[in-house]
């Protein structure tokens, strides 16, 4: 491929992706903790799907949203990992520009979802420790499954004009993405054109999105710490704040990461561009590896029918 770095164009047929600037070096060792998560984010969440599938008694609202954030996490974590340990590994650089435009629109609609997801969670501990004489009449199977397509449809349409804004820009500076991945963002900020309506539209999915997300999900954990501190024993309150604190645990390893990308891109001009791009990692990659194992193992069902397939096998 000729060098198109400062040549002129205006639809450029695929772009370059740097990985870590200034960690190139350092690519194949990051590439080892990066792969260890992809592995154990794809064991863990087809684990889930399978023991859900095998178990009737898991037939139940929290394990149906359990594997949509499964097949999210999957979904997630696949558009980025393989392309990045490519660059690692490989120094497989060039993406097409339709490519791009596809992960890019993958990765935001997705990530969408599984804030949506995380909602319908807190929505589901919300009502089984607040209103659990409520619960079964509360979130049906119907109301699962309106849930399930609300959250699909708010992430499919909020996100569908990225792509179309980014492919409508001339691209006339360079071709090279200073990333492991195609960020929103850092593709649109190639273009020599005003880029606000895709800035501003891009600032208003995340006002739309994080701040009711965030606002109902720290409600609802709100009354639920308040249900808990009334519980009659001190175990039952131990073992009940034990499970809240580890589901709170893996919502904030989304939403800090993804807010601090967020930030650092519009504001953080000051922040070493290695350390945005690995938090930007890590908010791809962390939940996925952290989801069926807080929310998988840490539940005693889903740990329960582990164990005896483990078991079973091994007799």
């Amino acid at each position: 491929m000729s060098d198109t770095n400062t040549t002129d164009f205006t639809n450029p047929s695929s772009f370059i992706l740097l990985g870590i600037p200034g960690l190139e070096e350092a690519h194949v060792w990051i590439s080892i903790p990066f792969c260890a998560m992809y592995a154990i984010a794809v064991l863990g969440n087809f684990t889930i799907l399978l023991i859900v599938k095998m178990e009737q008694s898991l037939y139940a609202p929290m394990y149906y949203f359990l594997c949509m954030l499964a097949v999210i996490d999957l979904v997630l974590s696949t558009t980025t990992l393989p392309k990045m340990l490519s660059i690692f590994w490989f120094n497989s650089r060039e993406i097409e520009f339709s490519a791009c435009l596809t992960q890019l629109y993958f990765i935001r609609c997705f990530s969408v979802m599984e804030s949506g997801i995380f909602v319908a969670l807190a929505l589901d501990r919300y009502v089984a420790i607040c209103v659990p004489l409520r619960h079964s009449t509360i979130l049906t199977n119907a109301v699962v499954a309106k849930i399930g397509l609300a959250v699909l449809l708010r992430g499919f349409l909020l996100i569908l004009p990225f792509p179309f804004l980014a492919r409508r820009w001339p691209y006339c500076r360079t071709n090279v993405i200073a990333h492991t991945y195609c960020e929103h963002i850092a593709v649109v900020k190639l273009a020599c054109a005003d880029i606000r309506l895709s800035s501003y539209y891009g600032l208003l999915v995340r006002l739309l999105v994080d701040g009711p997300d965030v606002s109902f999900i720290t409600f609802s954990y709100t009354q639920i710490l308040r249900t808990i501190f009334s519980l009659p024993t001190k175990d039952t309150r131990l073992k009940t704040f034990g499970t809240c604190g580890s589901h709170l645990c893996v919502i904030l390893a989304f939403y800090i990461p993804a807010l601090f990308s967020a930030l650092t891109h519009r504001f953080g001009h000051n922040v070493p561009l290695h350390f945005h791009v690995i938090t930007a990692n890590m908010y791809l990659l962390v939940p996925p590896m952290l989801n069926p194992i807080i929310y998988g193992v840490r539940t005693k069902q889903i740990r329960d029918r582990l164990l005896h397939l483990l078991t079973h096998k091994g007799t």
